[in-house]
């Protein structure tokens, strides 16, 4: 999850024109929480802004629900998506998870990656897995065509301007997972591979 001025911040909402809200926490300030308004700049950065500072994390869990309230009210917007660390939960169907075998989008590593002894029915026995990994954002539709993932049905739902959003960072195409494995394979074969040799035939000229 992100940090900001030290403090790590526990739950994001975001809204659909871009702005949003935030909790923090840094156990070594004299106001332990906070809450600010945030929003991504033209760089994917996020950016902070007008905290509020104290040191009851009730009443600033609060405070973050009634700034989201109060800004949707004068606004008239909906929330897109929150943002919290192990929030979103994915299932690998056809793998186990492994290095170049999940998304890590910029600024939404994996927060946890779980990998099971077997492939293991999930989700009361809706599918098949062999391991899972949470985020603290959540995926995009793409991202999880490209490696061949899967929603945990109780992950919290996601506004389109998000998928919108996501869509617009990812105009390079990219081949499924399982294509790029089987064409990372083919390509080390080729490699191993002893040359073939010509066998020289001797010339014995017109007869």
């Amino acid at each position: 999850m992100d940090k900001n001025q030290g403090y790590a911040i526990l739950k994001a909402v975001m809204l659909e024109n871009g702005r949003g809200f935030a909790l923090g926490e840094c156990s070594r300030e004299p106001s332990p929480f906070v809450t600010w308004a945030c929003y991504d700049d033209e760089h994917g950065i996020r950016q902070y802004e007008w905290g509020h500072y104290g040191s009851d994390r009730d009443a600033l869990a609060q405070d973050l629900s009634d700034r989201v309230e109060d800004y949707q009210r004068k606004f008239s917007v909906k929330v897109a998506w929150i943002e919290e660390p192990g929030l979103y939960k994915y299932y690998s169907t056809q793998r186990p998870v492994d290095v170049g075998t999940f998304p890590k989008p910029p600024h939404n590593a994996p927060d946890e990656i779980i990998n099971y002894d077997q492939r293991v029915p999930v989700e009361g026995g809706a599918f098949l897995a062999w391991g899972h990994l949470t985020y603290t954002r959540p995926l995009s539709e793409k991202d999880m065509a490209d490696y061949e993932l899967r929603p945990s049905k109780d992950n919290p739902a996601v506004g389109r301007r998000m998928e919108r959003k996501r869509a617009a960072g990812h105009e390079e195409k990219k081949a499924p997972i399982s294509r790029q494995m089987k064409e990372a394979g083919q390509k080390a074969q080729e490699r191993q591979s002893p040359p073939f040799h010509k066998k020289d035939v001797p010339d014995r000229g017109e007869r």
